[in-house]
């Protein structure tokens, strides 16, 4: 009975606690959003020392679009000027196989001197009379004659006279016959007027006419804006007799177009 009322008495057996494990934070951060820090992680002094060597980053600017917008507006402005010049260059190249322009004709008919002598004053007088005619050569093109047209004779880069042309319309293939009257005065006249006595024995002077015409150029109905015929006529003549129609041993007419 006794030994069945003794208590049994069974070994118990104690778990020891489980070790602390490290928590899963990644390297390089010491302290939660808290400011806590982790007592199980230490920095490796490769780190601290990297981190104090590299400056801090600073973020860059936003770049700006004035480079841009600018080389895109230059851009535009060489491709309209191009395609203008484009433009520009196809309307001539129509007008020129459409009307096929060319430059008017003038020649020097007629010179004659009507008063040339010193004066007083030892300045020289010149009067002369000049017939040119003035050819149209175009067939679809009329040519305006407007006012302030001038003719000049020149004798050794010395301008003895001048006159004023008459402003007219020429049409088509039309030939237009011109009298001038040219007027002019020259100081210390004494020595041209001894040259040309001296050149008039060998009978060759030699005498430059030039012309400044404003002409307007008719396309149809279409009136274009003005522009300038200039020309100059080199005349070898035998004699500068007063009241004596003067022979025209050769002549040679220059003429051009300027805007």
């Amino acid at each position: 009975m006794a030994d069945h009322q003794r208590q049994r008495i069974h070994p118990v057996v104690v778990e020891a606690p489980p070790p602390p494990t490290t928590p899963l934070v990644p390297p390089g951060s010491s302290r939660s959003e808290k400011g806590s820090s982790n007592p199980y992680h230490r920095p490796s002094p490769l780190l601290l020392q990297h981190s104090h060597a590299m400056p801090p980053i600073i973020p860059l600017p936003p770049k700006k679009r004035s480079r841009s917008c600018f080389c895109r507006c230059l851009c535009w402005t060489l491709f309209l000027i191009f395609l203008l010049f484009i433009l520009i260059a196809a309307i001539a190249t129509t007008i020129y196989f459409v009307f096929k322009p060319k430059l008017p004709d003038y020649s020097v008919d007629t010179l004659r001197i009507n008063d040339l002598r010193l004066n007083f004053d030892m300045s020289l007088y010149a009067k002369f009379e000049v017939r040119i005619t003035a050819t149209n050569p175009n067939k679809k093109i009329g040519i305006y004659y407007e006012k302030d047209g001038r003719m000049s004779v020149w004798y050794t880069n010395t301008e003895l006279c001048q006159g004023s042309l008459p402003e007219f319309y020429q049409g088509h293939q039309n030939r237009t016959v011109l009298n001038l009257s040219l007027s002019g005065q020259v100081q210390a006249g004494s020595t041209i007027m001894a040259a040309i006595q001296q050149q008039q024995q060998t009978g060759r002077i030699p005498l430059d006419l030039k012309v400044k015409a404003p002409v307007a150029i008719k396309l149809g109905m279409l009136k274009l804006r003005k522009v300038k015929v200039l020309g100059e006529c080199q005349l070898l003549v035998d004699s500068l007799s007063s009241n004596n129609l003067i022979s025209i041993k050769a002549s040679n007419c220059k003429f051009r177009m300027k805007p």
